[in-house]
């Protein structure tokens, strides 16, 4: 609205002082840059995080691999239900089991995993995640929710671009306000020794 309200001081008016066409001047470029520049840095973020997350997903899926195990035993080890933010479809069962499967080398190996597997028992199979040495690993992250960070960032990245053109434009505006009370000052002082013996003859 003030920016709207700094424009329509262009208006013909033989009382515009040089302030507020400064004023104006001010208001013209920060609409400018709201309504330009900064979905363009917002987009800059945006293609850079999707860029740089795309990657990661992509090496992720080449280094982790779904691997079929089989319950050996059920171990009384329990661990936290967590946030993961990279797949936040997939959330630890925090149930753990001793576990056989085969490694990428084609040993076999046998550990202690995570399953989601609801009532584990001996003999029963579930697939997890492993890196290429064949260890437990996190899911790799989803590409929907790597899209989903990147749109984040970058709509982030809008706002915050428009609230500083914004904050900016505040600013100089507040120091033209302190400028013309400085002038006004002045004048009034200058003025003031004769108010109000308009007419006296002194």
């Amino acid at each position: 609205m003030r920016t709207i309200v700094g424009l329509w001081r262009w208006r013909h008016n033989p009382l515009c002082r040089r302030t507020d066409l400064v004023e104006a001047w001010t208001a013209l470029t920060a609409a400018l840059l709201i309504v330009l520049a900064a979905p363009a840095v917002g987009r800059l973020c945006w293609s850079a995080v999707d860029s740089s997350l795309r990657e990661t997903v992509r090496l992720q899926h080449e280094e982790r691999h779904r691997t079929p195990a089989e319950v050996v035993a059920l171990s009384r080890e329990r661990v936290p239900v967590v946030y993961d933010v990279e797949s936040p479809g997939i959330r630890d069962t925090g149930r753990r089991v001793v576990a056989t499967w085969r490694a990428p080398d084609g040993g076999e190996r046998t550990g202690t995993v995570a399953t989601t597997l609801r009532d584990p028992r001996p003999g029963d199979t579930f697939t997890f995640w492993t890196d290429r040495s064949g260890d437990e690993a996190r899911a790799p992250m989803d590409a929907g929710v790597a899209r989903f960070h990147a749109l984040l960032i970058g709509v982030g990245s809008t706002v915050l671009a428009a609230a500083l053109v914004e904050c900016a434009r505040r600013l100089a505006v507040w120091r033209l306000v302190q400028r013309r009370y400085r002038r006004l000052d002045r004048a009034w002082a200058k003025a003031g020794p004769d108010w109000g013996r308009t007419g006296a003859g002194s």
